[in-house]
């Protein structure tokens, strides 16, 4: 399980790997606090329940990560712990919950770096390829 990052012309593309869907899209959100922070520094004080829905795998990971973004922004929170509980297909769309472990902002303890303003449709790409899951995105910064 790993992420990774994608060269894009202003923006930084997210590459979540895992050995199934759920760890990729949580190596995805690792990722993208990483890009933010030292996410090693963030303790896992406090937990938000987080649930979003879309159509396909795709959409999804777009959908989870904006999520994210708007409970970092809302509880002024960096996260570094993703548990996704459950993936599921509810008649037409696919519904995700999770859970997401962080504490507090501190701007000395976390040292913030950029800021993602949003998880965007570019370069959105899923497969599965010897065993593993890969999901990506562009995140706007």
């Amino acid at each position: 399980m790993t992420f990774e990052y994608k060269d894009h012309e202003a923006d930084i593309g997210i590459v979540g790997i895992g050995n199934t869907i759920k760890q990729a899209f949580e190596q995805g959100a690792k990722g993208m606090f990483s890009l933010m922070c030292n996410i090693k520094k963030v303790e896992k004080n406090e937990q938000i329940n987080i649930k979003c829905n879309a159509p396909d795998y795709e959409t999804l990971f777009v959908e989870w990560l904006n999520e994210l973004l708007s409970k970092k922004d809302l509880e002024n929170m960096f996260f570094s712990e993703f548990k996704i509980e459950k993936i599921e297909r509810v008649n037409d769309e696919l519904k995700l919950t999770a859970k997401v472990f962080g504490e507090k902002i501190n701007i000395k303890k976390h040292e913030p770096k950029i800021e993602v303003k949003a998880a965007t449709y570019s370069g959105l790409k899923f497969k599965q390829k010897d065993g593993k899951y890969y999901i990506q995105c562009v995140v706007d910064v």
